[in-house]
């Protein structure tokens, strides 16, 4: 089994939240009570208009990928089995981007590319433990 990817450290008071929906199987992203702003990562305020009135949502996990990369070797423990993975921003229909890997897919370098339709799938980091969110062709 390889390494853990590297986790958030905690206390972290703006990310804790998605941190904890992840466990869930929840992709969470906020949007501003006051403007109706899309905001993502998590934070304490809107970043269009400074409000701290946020509300959580959750994402159906659907999206196109904007831009992506080909890992080709890592010498991180966590990585270093993987052979190619891909690394991308994927655009979530909610409004939202997202950095994150792809995966299901056989040859990355030949299988994605932008504007792929990509759904949610989960990274189990361990029982009772948070999990990462990752995209596979939809």
């Amino acid at each position: 089994m390889p390494a853990p990817r590297p986790q958030p450290r905690f206390p972290e008071p703006d990310t804790a939240p998605f941190w904890e929906a992840t466990k869930r199987h929840e992709l969470t992203y906020q949007t501003c009570t006051s403007c109706r702003a899309v905001v993502f990562y998590p934070r304490s305020h809107c970043t269009t208009c400074g409000s701290s009135d946020l509300t959580r949502r959750i994402s159906q996990g659907l999206g196109t990928v904007y831009t992506f990369t080909v890992i080709m070797q890592s010498r991180h423990p966590a990585f270093a089995e993987l052979g190619p993975y891909a690394v991308a921003y994927v655009d979530l229909d909610e409004g939202f981007r997202i950095m994150t890997n792809i995966v299901g897919v056989q040859e990355p370098v030949k299988n994605v590319q932008c504007g792929l339709r990509v759904k949610l799938c989960w990274h189990d980091q361990g029982e009772g433990q948070l999990a990462l969110p990752m995209f596979e062709p939809a």
